[in-house]
């Protein structure tokens, strides 16, 4: 029996089980899809943001705030790309500079450093904004992040710490059996002293599986475009437009690979597994992307992709024990800034919610810094020309588009996180994130997954289990 499952490992879920490994309890962590951080985690804006948005005094507010403080150190210590390059909210229209105060009231009220910056100044910064720009809020607290290695470095350190994960377990019942839980998956029937719901898009489901609940999580569909990085400094901040009813709109921002994104939509949807895109949204987000940012290369373009939002009925994060037994407790509904809370909310839900039940005693062995990355891009030419001679495989470039070498794709193989799928290693070292979007490298970082794992090509997936990317042997 286990002291604590967590069902969902999306950053969310990946952050509660790194905090739970500093402690001398047992956990596991249970994931539907053939790799963490998949669903919601795998497909959003990758910004940190700053906390100037949500409303003074709710959850949203007070963990997007504490997150945002704690990812600079976070990120040093999970090898994570991460970069406070600020955030502009621009107002387009002169009416629109009252709301700018506003905001800047907000933000105040929030503990968030920010000031108005005046048209010239913010065209001064951002050259390729829309000249009848008539000013911005400017919050440098704000950052770029890279999700994918933000939720698999995460998850690789809990399970350093002793955090074991289960991937492809579906949970389908929920069951309390005398002192414990009973979570049966589509494979097997884990026992624990207390369950945490972090599932996402799915907490809904999950919580009714052991009670009725009150509110509800709907999806809410984000679709974006991603252009290569063709320019450095084609804008240098986030930029978003005025928030609304639907969000904060149409950001357009540098990434941290050096590319730039465009979007988000924001509609509801039915289908907890619709990632589908539209041309019609699609156009939409380009038109109100235009308004901002005039001159987007869209000739650059080389993807576009959907992601869904868990949007709580409650308009805010739903942090709670269930009402019939505080041994299950609900993390959901964390939709923006889920992504910025991830680690305050984590650190709250053991802190508040679990210690008041369990006996948390401290690992002193507890290590909180993952085994460095080599990615030889980033040396100086000295250093990278002896690194390589010393490490040949790390001069074999397998991705030509990224720069991404055998080494370096070794490296995630070996780690204690498992990759099952080329999307897998897509995620952790962005080969085939590049402008042939794996045309060139994905048969060859196939057969290193096939031959790490003593298997046959067949046998190898492009992202879930039965996604095969080889049907047969021809010759």
């Amino acid at each position: 029996m286990k002291d604590i499952v967590i069902i969902g490992a999306g950053v969310t879920g990946a952050f509660l089980a790194r905090e739970l490994a500093k402690y001398e309890v047992s956990v596991l962590l249970l994931e539907k899809d053939n790799d963490v951080g998949n669903e919601t985690s795998n497909a959003n804006s990758a910004i940190v943001h700053s906390g100037y948005d949500p409303v003074p005094g709710t959850k949203k507010a007070l963990y997007n705030v504490e997150g945002n403080k704690m990812y600079p150190s976070i990120c040093k210590e999970l090898d994570v790309e991460f970069e406070q390059i600020g955030s502009l909210t621009i107002a387009s229209t002169p009416a629109q500079l009252d709301t700018l105060k506003d905001l800047l009231v907000r933000a105040k009220e929030n503990g968030v450093e920010a000031r108005i910056v005046e048209k010239d100044e913010l065209l001064e910064m951002e050259p390729s904004v829309a000249k009848d720009a008539c000013g911005a809020l400017l919050c440098p607290s704000a950052g770029i992040i890279n999700p994918f290695t933000l939720t698999a470095h995460c998850v690789e350190n809990a399970i350093d710490n002793g955090v074991e994960l289960k991937l492809n377990e579906k949970v389908v019942a929920i069951a309390k059996v005398d002192d414990h839980f009973e979570v049966k998956t589509e494979k097997n029937v884990y026992e624990a002293k207390i369950v945490i719901n972090a599932a996402g898009v799915y907490s809904e489901e999950i919580a009714k599986m052991f009670e009725p609940v009150d509110w509800s999580v709907n999806p809410r569909k984000g679709e974006y475009y991603v252009l290569d990085h063709w320019k450095k400094g084609f804008v240098n901040h986030v930029l978003f437009p005025l928030p609304s009813e639907k969000g904060k709109g149409v950001l357009v921002s540098p990434t941290t690979s050096g590319n730039y994104i465009v979007g988000p939509s924001s509609e509801f949807t039915d289908d907890k597994d619709d990632h589908s895109t539209d041309s019609m949204t699609l156009n939409d987000v380009r038109n109100q992307a235009l308004i901002m940012v005039p001159q987007i290369p869209f000739i650059f373009q080389i993807r576009v992709f959907a992601g869904l939002r868990p949007t709580p009925s409650t308009h805010d994060f739903i942090i709670s024990y269930a009402k019939k037994d505080d041994h299950f407790i609900n993390v959901a509904g964390i939709e923006s800034p889920g992504l910025a809370s991830s680690p305050a909310i984590a650190k709250h839900v053991v802190e508040e919610l679990v210690a008041p039940i369990i006996t948390l005693k401290k690992k002193t062995s507890f290590n909180p810094i993952v085994k460095p990355y080599v990615r030889p891009i980033l040396m100086n030419e000295e250093d990278r020309s002896a690194f390589l001679k010393a490490n040949p495989a790390y001069a074999n470039i397998i991705c030509n588009c990224e720069k991404v070498s055998e080494g370096e794709i070794l490296d995630v193989l070996s780690r204690s996180l498992p990759c099952n799928s080329v999307k897998a290693v897509k995620k952790r070292t962005r080969a085939g994130f590049g402008k042939c979007q794996g045309g060139f490298c994905q048969a060859r970082v196939l057969m290193m997954l096939a031959k790490k794992k003593g298997c046959s090509p067949l046998d190898i997936p492009l992202d879930s289990e039965s996604s095969y990317i080889l049907e047969r042997k021809s010759k």
